[in-house]
């Protein structure tokens, strides 16, 4: 019997099978039928879904399941991960690529919007889909040609674009894949001269820790420097397991930060955030970004207005540690990129020109 989970539904899996990542991916709910039986629901209370599944899948680990609040609705995790008739009610201003990635992919899912960077999406396949995803619009295409062969053209484009020293693994979770093919994609990457860091983006810490093994970190440590980013949106997230996958990373040297998004529901109240950026200082994940929801298609109803978000962010900045304090910006379509957002209140600019003789001074 597991000790840790919260649903009865799971009580008789072995902590074995529980603690293998591997188990846990191939036993994520990805039916309406399942998900009933798992939350205790009728399933016609969930049958109102399946329009929503049609669009976007769903898949959530059982790890993460078990984290949900029974009964609870409005459990900020619960909103993360089930679907919800407002995903397919469109708002006005919102786009299935509002930062318009496709334009800048100069091969498919390679995204060249930066200069010195270049992000790789190796797979469009997630532990646990979130409903919030700012790339929703591939869960429903799944990859035509093999890894190699796709992993073999991105390569190429990145050998013959010396501007370019880093390189993001992304997805989907890169993290999907087992350790051989990771390191396939790791050691590709770094085997050119001109890329100088590597980065990940991986949700797994907070949906799957289990994939955090000291086998995986042995291996990533060879390809150093390498930075993990990853996305706590609330500090019930923050489990023991959650802690110990991010302490295995930095045992091995590998940075670890934090790339939050501001979600209607879930984190927009600031004695929430400072309990979330409070809980991830303790455990030594630096609070990198905030992130203003994008206006995706299929998340409309997790965006805030800005001036909530900013007076949350004043609020906090007021006495938060600057350890803890991540910045909050809105990434732009294209080039123009991450926009902070702080120094665009009021405060901010009436304390400026208060001090204006300070800053003069220098």
């Amino acid at each position: 019997m597991n000790e840790k989970n919260g649903l009865t539904h799971f009580q008789n899996v072995s902590i074995r099978d529980w603690r293998d990542w591997r188990w846990q991916f191939q036993n994520r709910i990805t039916s309406l039928a399942g998900l009933a039986g798992i939350l205790d629901r009728p399933k016609n209370h969930l049958e109102k879904f399946r329009p929503v599944l049609s669009s976007y899948p769903m898949a959530i680990t059982p790890y993460y399941l078990s984290l949900l609040r029974e009964g609870d609705e409005n459990d900020p995790l619960a909103l993360q991960c089930i679907p919800d008739l407002q995903e397919i009610s469109f708002l006005p201003n919102c786009s299935e690529d509002p930062l318009q990635e496709d334009i800048y992919m100069p091969m498919p899912k390679l995204i060249h919007r930066y200069p010195d960077r270049a992000l790789a999406i190796v797979t469009t396949t997630c532990a646990t889909y979130c409903r919030h995803c700012n790339r929703k619009r591939f869960w429903k295409t799944p990859e035509t040609s093999p890894l190699k062969s796709r992993l073999e053209k991105m390569v190429r484009y990145v050998a013959d674009s010396p501007e370019i020293r880093e390189v993001i693994i992304s997805g989907g979770d890169p993290l999907t894949y087992d350790d051989g093919k990771l390191e396939m994609i790791l050691a590709s990457f770094a085997a050119i001269p001109h890329v100088e860091v590597l980065r990940i983006g991986s949700r797994t810490p907070v949906v799957l820790p289990m994939r955090i093994t000291k086998d995986l970190c042995r291996m990533l440590k060879r390809y150093r420097p390498l930075w993990f980013n990853t996305q706590f949106n609330h500090p019930s997230e923050i489990t023991e397991d959650a802690a110990r996958a991010c302490d295995r990373l930095l045992d091995a040297g590998i940075p670890v930060s934090n790339q939050s998004v501001l979600l209607k529901g879930v984190n927009n109240e600031s004695a929430v955030m400072e309990r979330l950026l409070y809980g991830l200082q303790k455990i030594s994940v630096r609070p990198y970004y905030l992130f203003h929801c994008e206006p995706v298609k299929g998340c409309g109803h997790f965006r805030t207005d800005r001036s909530s978000g900013l007076a949350m962010m004043e609020n906090l900045r007021g006495y938060c540690s600057g350890l803890a304090l991540p910045q909050y910006v809105a990434d732009l379509p294209g080039e123009a990129g991450k926009v902070p957002l702080l120094a665009l209140s009021e405060t901010i600019k009436k304390n400026f020109d208060k001090h204006q003789d300070f800053f003069d001074f220098f």
